[in-house]
């Protein structure tokens, strides 16, 4: 299958490779991307102790990258369609390298966070992009599946390195390194993504729909403004409170927008099928309760316990590590089970390991955290090869980029609230312990919920077959 690019050729750059040289191009992108998240966790306590930033300013260069990355999906997924998803991919890795050294060189906390902000809107451009050419590279279903689990088991070993390497370079050459990594990854990225991966076809005459696009940036960033400020003021104060309404307005709003607009970003017929918007849900169930957890758990290794970061990431590894074993396996036994029992089976584990650091008792040894934190890392991301080829099988080609970009928005939403719920639990709470049971026990529920939609709403190994075949 050739590609056309935007002067029609079609022939892309080695061809003759095409069959497996797009997985490491496109997979560069999205572990840089993923390693960003949670290799800052382990380090926003040097990086606060360096800066004198507030817990909430640690929670603002924390989610101030979510916050962008999840509130500019759309834009991204809508650009890849409409300009070409190679031509946004490389823009989007180019933006994301440049502010990753501006991170690097920070002076103080706002000039962090602005540079945060910025990376998250390259990470915005690569991630749509991301699933977007993996679809245009491989058409068959097979093909296809394996190149999902691929990718997924890309974020499970950016997940795994993130805190150890995180916690090895602020140990040893300073937090300012946790952003210089980016650096060489950024340039193969690029330098292999214009080599092997082939131009997009494009839809230049659709027109972006940048009422929408605002109305997803005020609803993440109102929401997100909102649980990070109830960590300092309280959930009854007033501009919390308001915050909350008016995220519910512009997510309102972005719907009828949707709704009457002639060329919709995200047309909501694609809504309509259970399997495209209930996973979109269920992506966000377990990105809050997985990050919620990376994010609580880190601090209470280091603040609470005393642990030195390069520690805390040897502390997280047994949850990350799990990622890439889940990732890999799941990968191989969708296309024996389907996605539906792998999506169930993955949320009621994540569930079973939060419930048990949350039954664990206010101060438990570590030993007993092992377990729960490998079962909810091996949970996690044993659901996320079905739940993205869920969503991407029941695209049309022509919106893939669209519905890479609500499924990922929805993750990092997930992501940026469940970082914000849990610094304000642990601000909140009576103290430190009780606040960190309680975040692992709405993690724990946000999972079982999570497991019953998915029993709901992702198909059944048929009729998924039925569906990607009557799609091509």
């Amino acid at each position: 299958m050739a590609f056309a690019d935007s002067s029609g050729s079609g022939v892309a750059p080695g061809a003759g490779r095409r069959s497996t040289a797009p997985l490491p191009a496109v997979c560069a992108g999205y572990f840089m991307v993923i390693l960003d998240v949670t290799i800052i966790n382990v380090a926003v306590p040097a990086v606060g102790r360096e800066l004198s930033a507030s817990l909430t300013g640690i929670q603002w260069i924390t989610d101030g990258y979510t916050l962008v990355f999840a509130g500019l999906l759309m834009t991204g997924g809508a650009l890849g369609d409409r300009l070409g998803n190679r031509r946004v991919f490389c823009s989007g890795v180019a933006v994301f390298t440049l502010s990753s050294a501006a991170c690097a060189a920070a002076p103080n906390t706002a000039f962090l966070v602005g540079a945060r902000l910025v990376e998250g809107l390259g990470a915005a451009l690569i991630v749509p992009g991301s699933l977007a050419l993996l679809q245009e590279a491989y058409p068959e279903p097979a093909a296809r599946s394996r190149a999902f689990g691929l990718w997924g088991s890309m974020a499970g070993i950016a997940a795994s390195a993130g805190p150890l390497l995180g916690g090895l370079l602020v140990s040893t050459a300073g937090w300012r390194w946790v952003f210089l990594i980016n650096l060489p990854v950024g340039v193969a990225c690029l330098v292999l993504t214009l080599r092997f991966v082939a131009p997009s076809p494009h839809q230049p005459g659709r027109a972006l729909d940048w009422p929408a696009q605002c109305a997803v940036v005020a609803a993440v960033a109102l929401l997100t403004a909102a649980l990070n400020e109830a960590g300092r003021r309280g959930w009854s104060d007033p501009a919390v409170l308001a915050g909350l309404g008016l995220a519910a307005v512009a997510v309102a709003a972005f719907l009828l927008r949707e709704r009457f607009a002639r060329a919709p970003a995200l047309p909501l017929r694609l809504l309509r099928p259970r399997a495209m918007s209930g996973t979109a849900v269920i992506g966000l169930l377990f990105n809050f309760a997985f990050y919620g957890m990376v994010f609580t758990a880190s601090l209470e290794f280091q603040h609470q316990r005393g642990f030195s970061a390069l520690r805390t990431g040897l502390a997280l590894f047994p949850a990350v590590a799990m990622t890439m074993f889940a990732s890999v396996l799941s990968g191989r036994l969708s296309r024996r089970t389907g996605d539906r029992p792998l999506v169930v089976s993955g949320m009621l584990l994540g569930a079973a390991g939060l419930g048990g650091w949350a039954a664990a008792g206010s101060d438990p040894a570590y030993v007993l955290l092992v377990v729960p934190m490998m079962a909810t890392g091996f949970g996690t991301s044993f659901a996320l090869t079905g739940s993205t080829a869920t969503v991407m099988g029941g695209a049309p080609p022509a919106y893939a980029g669209a519905a890479s970009a609500l499924f990922n928005t929805t993750r990092q939403i997930g992501s940026a609230t469940g970082v914000a719920l849990g610094g304000s639990l642990l601000a909140t709470s009576a103290g430190y312990g009780a606040g960190l049971r309680l975040s692992m026990a709405v993690g724990a529920l946000a999972y079982l919920t999570a497991a019953a939609l998915a029993r709901l709403c992702v198909p059944p190994r048929a009729d998924q077959l039925s569906r990607r075949h009557s799609i091509r």
